[in-house]
């Protein structure tokens, strides 16, 4: 569950920006939502399509350029060492190409990801000093490899950091430490990735009269790619960066790009954020996770047709075996979870498994993390040698907590919403139980919330609607596709699409009729009947179907109009902290206990239901409460953790056969046993000593 946030709109501050730039209305409150009201900030982020800040401001910007000039002049061999992922190898790729336009001795390194692992390496730097490297330039990397650093420059090796990681409070002694996060670097905007930071010392090494413009128009589709895939915030410099990457990578500027967009499906579609998100990002990331990763530079730097589309089509294959694994261990959890739903009740979700690919578990830690709105962290052990990765939610600094528990960890970096590590496996209880000590010490955690943008009448949409938003475009992190709220809307038929992969819905709200699709969702998924009241939260976008425009309405969730999300969201929290063993008072503990009377209602309803697939907690909730108002049931409406406590009571009794997974819960009518006592339930025994213990 999430917390449906709507924003604050000031409506006269709006009207104002909407008359004095000519924008349609619509835009004009989106931008005041999103706090873009000076004049500096509207124009910057509607019309700018080439400034950016001095690449100088950066703290050792200049020693750097000094360095790599005398470098080229003095034909040493230079190393640009990068990182696996689509901003480590577009980075790579960016200054790689650069230096050799400058006709530099120049080469590059990437460590293999399941034999070395993030960061630079001892074993690295040997290879690059018999190879003659003079000095490494670490793009994506490297500010936490204070020893390895030191260890370079034993060996007469010098190195330039350029990285966007956040520092420990020891720098490494490199010749120059280009790393905005350093506390005494005077940049402005900080949060750009680590292609963004190449990009910028690229342009600083041109001098004082750099052709940004031509510069973007040679560099823009890598600044694109590697800024979406490090999921950097699209304002500032990185609009500028993907919004002239997306006109460079519709033009099929670049073969390998161009290549890649083809094996993925799209070579005849203009190609969008989403797009670069969901289809070229992952495969190049793919090859990262499964092996080494020079295949993706070579594919970004190679001008050969055929050599481009053999390396596209392997990285294709890589995505679709990287895919293959995902879903394995995301069965393997599902069945952990299952059969030990205990695992996902602490405030950080730590999952730990045998074998699983280190190069994988990133991005099923946010799986985890989306299905369950907490920060998760997903381990994978390999004897006594295991590597962590996490993801969290906006308000909980992973990389905080992570730090917190240094001293049961060997590496770990990271960055407030992703870190990674690794540990022995004798740690993991500890660290499951030190990174939760820290979370509680935090006190409340924030909710994971779904933001709404605006709340929207149904009359008001319509296809010029969907057009205006699109000034707003390139949409993505930090500039997320609008999202809008409709209310109150009566449900009055679903119609199953593409072999009941999606749904089309159809709602009324008076005289208005609103049509809206719900992708990835079936009729057997689908909680709500014909006749609910429920509040839509959807994207705005134009569909054309033979040169014939008309207003698409997707939907990104749906809840009951008259539900308060926020008191269910408390309630489970309660009753999960209860399950934790969290020290919680008397009158807290009251709200999740049922009473005897609940008990029977409650039993009773699930009786008349006698079993019940895709359950979601929630709209259990939601219908039981209607029955006991409309029923005038002896008990008033039940808390969320009553509910739960009850379903697990139950269970535990031997009266209902309930299995939770992490995407549903099940439940079937068992033939009681003789004498079943309610208070023998387990999880009531449990509430009993907390309550009267406090």
């Amino acid at each position: 569950m999430k917390q449906w946030s709507i924003a604050q709109l000031n409506k006269a501050n709006a009207g104002a920006i909407s008359e004095k730039y000519e924008l349609p209305a619509i835009i004009a409150a989106l931008l005041d939502i999103r706090g873009i009201t000076s004049e500096e900030d509207i124009k910057d982020f509607v019309f700018n399509e080439i400034e950016i800040d001095d690449p100088l401001e950066i703290k050792d910007m200049d020693k750097a350029c000094i360095r790599i000039r005398q470098a080229v002049e003095n034909n040493e061999r230079i190393c640009v060492y990068g990182d696996f992922d689509a901003d480590g190898v577009t980075s790579t790729s960016l200054l790689y190409s650069y230096l050799e336009t400058l006709g530099a001795d120049v080469t590059y390194y990437i460590p293999a990801r399941d034999t070395e692992g993030y960061g630079i390496h001892i074993s690295a730097i040997d290879k690059l000093n018999d190879d003659g490297v003079k000095l490494i330039v670490t793009v994506d990397t490297g500010i936490s490899a204070i020893d390895e650093i030191a260890y370079a420059d034993s060996l007469g090796i010098d190195t330039i950091i350029t990285d966007h990681h956040m520092p420990s409070q020891k720098l490494p002694e490199a010749y120059a430490v280009v790393d905005m996060h350093r506390e005494d670097c005077p940049s402005r905007f900080k949060m750009i990735s680590g292609v963004g930071v190449a990009f910028k010392l690229v342009c600083a090494l041109e001098g004082e009269y750099a052709d940004i413009d031509m510069l973007l128009d040679n560099y823009s589709d890598l600044l694109c790619i590697g800024t979406i895939g490090d999921i950097m915030p699209l304002v500032k410099e990185n609009r500028v960066f993907v919004k002239r990457g997306l006109r460079s990578i519709n033009n099929r500027d670049r073969v390998g790009i161009s290549s890649l967009a083809a094996s993925s499906g799209l070579a005849d579609k203009e190609i969008s954020v989403s797009n670069v998100s969901f289809g070229l990002v992952p495969r190049i990331n793919a090859v990262g996770r499964l092996g080494i990763s020079n295949d993706s530079v070579t594919l970004l730097t190679t001008e050969d047709y055929d050599e481009a589309q053999r390396i596209a089509a392997k990285l294709s294959d890589n995505n679709s075996e990287r895919q293959r694994i995902e879903k394995e261990i995301l069965a393997q959890i599902d069945v952990l979870v299952t059969r030990n739903p205990s695992l996902v009740n602490d405030r950080v979700v730590v999952i730990d498994g045998e074998g699983w690919h280190q190069g994988v578990i990133g991005i099923v830690a946010a799986r985890i993390k989306d299905i369950y709105g907490k920060p998760c962290i997903i381990i994978t052990r390999e004897g006594d040698d295991c590597r962590g990765s996490g993801r969290s939610i906006e308000g909980f600094d992973i990389w905080e907590a992570v730090s917190s528990c240094s001293d049961l960890l060997g590496h770990f970096g990271g960055h407030p919403m992703a870190a990674g590590m690794s540990l022995d496996e004798k740690n993991i209880d500890a660290f499951r139980r030190k990174i939760n000590d820290f979370a509680r010490a935090k006190g409340e955690m924030p909710y994971d919330k779904l933001k709404i943008d605006l709340k929207l009448n149904s009359a008001a949409l319509n296809v010029q609607l969907a057009k205006d938003i699109g000034y707003l475009a390139p949409f993505g992190n930090g500039n997320t596709v609008p999202v809008f709220q409709l209310s109150k809307m009566k449900l009055l038929s679903v119609t199953a699409l593409a072999g009941n992969k999606h749904l089309k819905l159809h709602f009324s709200n008076g005289q208005n009729r609103v049509t809206a699709l719900w992708f990835y969702t079936s009729t057997e998924d689908n909680p709500y009947k014909i006749g609910d009241e429920v509040d839509l939260a959807v994207n705005l976008d134009v569909s054309t179907y033979k040169n014939n425009e008309s207003l698409s309405v997707s939907i990104k969730a749906i809840k009951f109009s008259d539900v308060d999300y926020t008191e269910y969201i408390d309630s489970e929290r309660i009753y999960e902290s209860f399950l934790s063993n969290e020290k919680l008072d008397k009158a807290t503990v009251r709200t999740i206990i049922p009473t005897r009377k609940a008990f029977e209602v409650i039993y009773r309803y699930l009786r008349e239901l006698g079993h019940s697939r895709n359950l979601r907690t929630d709209v259990l909730l939601y219908r039981l409460n209607k029955h006991i108002l409309s029923h005038n049931a002896p008990v008033p409406p039940l808390s969320y953790g009553q509910l739960r406590v009850a379903l697990r009571a139950l269970n535990e009794l031997g009266l209902i056969e309930l299995e939770e997974s992490m995407q549903s819960a099940s439940f079937s009518m068992l033939k009681p046993a003789n004498n079943v006592k309610l208070e023998d339930a387990p999880v009531l025994k449990k509430l009993k000593e907390v309550y009267q213990s406090e």
